[in-house]
């Protein structure tokens, strides 16, 4: 009888995913060996700050604003607990709804998901800034006209988003508004009064634009 002959493993050429992951392992938790002529330049080490408070200034609405706050604070409570910046109301914490909007640099925020210490140096506005002593800016005024508010909770947050989107698209259509307030949630139901008052502000703002081109 001719002898069975036990089939041979070949092994295949390369590395295996096995031999793959024990390599890495042992580049994670084995020095390198560097060669003569050769150093390792070490990574910079990024700034810690915490978990105590440190030292921030935020300027909010063209002033400048000193506080100390632990890192892990956000913007929102850093306005509303530490400078009694009320405006920007808490309702979701999720960034979800929109009543907490600020704009930063002019664009829309929701200020429950940013760190104040983020945001150092840059320009921050809430609904409170929004005012020239007693003026109303077009967009709280338009508000007013068109009743676009019920319980108001969620009205500063808004009126913010509204004061962004306007900034973009100064000639919006009823569509562009239903798109632009679209990161905004009114519980009472107030949206048809809301987007009259974005097209009115619309129209008060290019009007305004007008006259001041004609001043100069």
């Amino acid at each position: 009888m001719a002898k069975s002959k036990k089939t041979e493993k070949t092994e295949k050429p390369g590395w295996s995913r096995r031999d793959f992951i024990r390599g890495a392992g042992l580049a994670i938790t084995t020095p390198l060996v560097v060669g003569e002529g050769l150093s390792i330049v070490a990574a910079p080490q990024p700034n810690l700050w915490g978990p105590g408070k440190v030292a921030l200034t935020l300027r909010i609405n063209g002033r400048n604003h000193q506080l100390n706050v632990e890192p892990r604070v956000t913007l929102l409570d850093a306005l509303r607990d530490y400078l009694d910046i009320t405006g920007a109301k808490r309702v979701c914490d999720r960034a979800t709804c929109g009543a907490c909007t600020v704009m930063i640099n002019h664009k829309p925020v929701y200020a429950c998901s940013v760190l104040a210490i983020e945001v150092q140096g840059e320009e921050i506005t809430t609904v409170e800034g929004l005012t020239q002593g007693d003026q109303l800016h077009p967009v709280q005024a338009a508000f007013v006209q068109n009743d676009a508010q019920q319980c108001g909770f969620c009205t500063p947050g808004f009126v913010m988003a509204c004061t962004a989107f306007l900034n973009k698209n100064s000639n919006p259509t009823l569509a562009d508004v239903e798109k632009g307030m679209g990161g905004n949630l009114c519980r009472c139901g107030t949206y048809a009064g809301i987007k009259q008052a974005v097209l009115e502000a619309a129209r008060s703002l290019r009007g305004r634009k007008t006259a001041e081109r004609g001043m100069d």
